[in-house]
């Protein structure tokens, strides 16, 4: 498909705003590095300061790279399951995605105590926690569809969705009372959420999860423009719905399930991306939609990351923290649009 040459523009200020952040994002920290020096950092030339070369490779580079793989995994899970839902205020956190993730966490970090050694030792690797959860998305998501089914309300889903995220955070409440310290406080700190303490190992395994999450939702690309219009609708073109779904919960279970795992659960990236990808391309066509809310999301995270570490400070925020301060209006503003779309 071609696109129209506004698009086009509004892709390459993307693409220059993706690079610019890139840029800024690897300079500013509590040591600020020099633009002139990055870029001979960059292109293998030696720095300045050895000190600048060991906190660009060693720390921001792995970074802004986990940043950029958190934002297009979370905002393309976010862009799916508001299709399959047909529902503007879907998303892996809000539909209770990620705390099903969390749960899967939680059984792996609180309670991998109560397993036989050779099991417990797998799962507290990162495949281990990986499947854990994914399997806790999948299941999660799979609830959620089923109910959705009875129920056509979009508020009430929402309710639904939030409903089995307080159903989640009280196992894990149950699992925490019966833990070591040790491990509590290990659960807490990654309940956080944090892109800044992955080595090069599962930065390449997370790569991995989500480029096999965005592989499998391109191909169902052209179906979800037919989805948009409902499953009947879908069904008279010639569209295999049910493995459409599938594909979908497939592709969602393990983006979301992969980026919690390693990430935690970061709130509303899933959700307010895709609307920003939709307001500022003014279309519903997904081929479109695909590549602006990857981009979208790549920059709206290296833009929360770039604050969450408080340039010119030795501090650095939770993520989950800035991307909520930032979803939390989108959300607001669409649940009030939504109310005078129908009044």
């Amino acid at each position: 498909m071609q696109f129209t040459t506004k698009q086009n523009l509004l892709f390459i200020v993307l693409l220059l705003a993706l690079v610019f952040l890139f840029l800024l994002n690897i300079s500013l920290g509590s040591v600020s590095i020099p633009l002139k020096e990055l870029v001979k950092g960059l292109f293998s030339q030696e720095m300045s300061k050895e000190s600048w070369e060991i906190i660009l490779w060693n720390f921001r580079f792995p970074k802004a790279i986990t940043a950029i793989l958190v934002g297009i995994g979370l905002s393309m899970s976010g862009l799916l399951m508001q299709t399959l839902f047909r529902n503007p205020l879907a998303g892996p956190y809000v539909l209770g995605l990620s705390s099903g993730a969390s749960l899967g966490v939680a059984f792996i970090i609180l309670g991998t105590g109560l397993l036989p050694t050779f099991i417990s030792t797998f799962f507290i690797s990162n495949y281990g926690l990986v499947l854990a959860s994914s399997l806790g998305s999948f299941l999660v998501l799979m609830a959620v569809l089923l109910v959705s089914q009875k129920l056509k309300d979009t508020m009430a889903i929402l309710i639904v969705g939030l409903m089995f995220g307080s159903f989640t955070s009280a196992i894990v409440s149950v699992l925490s009372y019966f833990t070591s310290a040790e491990k509590l406080q290990k659960f807490t700190f990654w309940s956080m959420g944090s892109i800044s303490n992955l080595s090069w190992n599962e930065i390449s395994l997370l790569s991995l999860f989500v480029f096999i999450g965005i592989g499998i939702s391109f191909s169902v690309i052209k179906p979800l423009d037919a989805l948009l219009l409902g499953e009947k609708y879908a069904q008279s073109i010639g569209i295999n719905y049910k493995k459409t779904r599938f594909l979908i919960i497939i592709s969602t279970s393990i983006l979301a399930g992969s980026i919690t795992a390693f990430a935690g659960p970061i709130a509303f990236i899933g959700l307010a991306v895709p609307h920003m990808a939709k307001l500022l391309f003014q279309t519903s066509n997904h081929f479109v939609l695909f590549w602006s809310t990857l981009l979208l999301g790549a920059i709206v995270m290296l833009c929360c990351d770039t604050i969450a570490q408080v340039p010119g400070n030795d501090i650095t925020l939770p993520i989950n923290a800035i991307t909520s301060v930032i979803g939390a209006p989108v959300v607001i503003w669409l649940l009030i649009r939504k109310k005078q779309f129908y009044s």
